[in-house]
């Protein structure tokens, strides 16, 4: 009896290490996870979630083989460091489509003359179609199933960086350069009509000012980029937060891969 009660407190106490290790990396991926690891949730919230996403992949992840250096300071620290940089990776892999879509209302609104108009809204400040946009598609991601997809990058971010092992410098800087440039990429396309009817707007208001050097085109043209940024923000969101949801979905499939 003592040496089954034995044996069952030793498998108890190894569940509960791979628990916590899985949720060292659980966790720095929600952190910073779009929607979830948001400012404005409180960290309660965050912390109710890491768990339960913890429950999730626990299961799918194999258990790391348990050794006295495990349990010393050092195999410690080292599951800490290991666990939350490879968390943090996936994770900021993630939040680049926030930054994506956040650089193209800046774009746009840039382009046409709207970047003062609500700025501040959101916590992190940005223009108005920035904060439009972000909130929409977080939305559309949410709806779409992100914390599925979000569950199985973390079950496959354990076949190619195993518990407590780093990712190799040369790998992990060429990853995290190609999802940069991948995220301005993005946001640039996201932005491109604005930039167009931007450039059309500005080629006319200068005809029109060469023609008609007494007019103020200014007090004219002022209403109509508004005017003109509100009607493509109406027709084109859509298809902009669907090109991005395509993008995002690409990605989580294959987060460590994603070039």
């Amino acid at each position: 009896m003592t040496q089954e009660l034995g044996d069952l407190a030793t498998l108890y106490q190894e569940a509960l290490w791979h628990g916590f290790l899985v949720f060292l990396r659980v966790g720095a991926v929600m952190s910073v996870l779009p929607a979830f690891g948001e400012q404005s949730v409180p960290l309660r919230v965050k912390l109710g979630l890491a768990m339960c996403f913890t429950a999730i992949v626990v299961h799918a992840v194999p258990q790391a083989p348990m050794s006295a250096a495990l349990y010393s300071l050092n195999g410690l620290v080292r599951y800490l460091m290991t666990e939350t940089v490879n968390g943090l990776a996936i994770g900021l892999g993630f939040r680049l489509f926030v930054f994506a879509l956040q650089t193209a209302g800046v774009i746009a609104a840039q382009a046409l003359s709207l970047s003062q108009i609500l700025g501040g809204a959101g916590a992190d400040p940005m223009p108005a179609l920035g904060q439009v946009l972000v909130v929409s598609g977080l939305a559309l991601a949410v709806m779409a199933g992100l914390h599925v997809e979000a569950a199985k990058a973390m079950v496959l971010s354990y076949s190619a960086l195993p518990l407590g092992q780093f990712p190799l410098s040369v790998d992990l800087s060429r990853w995290g350069i190609a999802q940069i440039a991948r995220s301005f990429w993005l946001a640039f396309t996201l932005a491109a009509p604005f930039l167009v009817v931007s450039l059309l707007y500005n080629l006319t208001l200068g005809v029109i000012n060469r023609a008609m050097p007494q007019l103020m085109v200014a007090f004219i043209g002022a209403p109509a980029i508004t005017l003109a940024a509100l009607v493509l923000m109406m027709l084109l969101a859509p298809f902009i937060l669907m090109v991005w949801l395509d993008a995002l979905a690409t990605f989580a499939s294959n987060p460590l891969g994603a070039n």
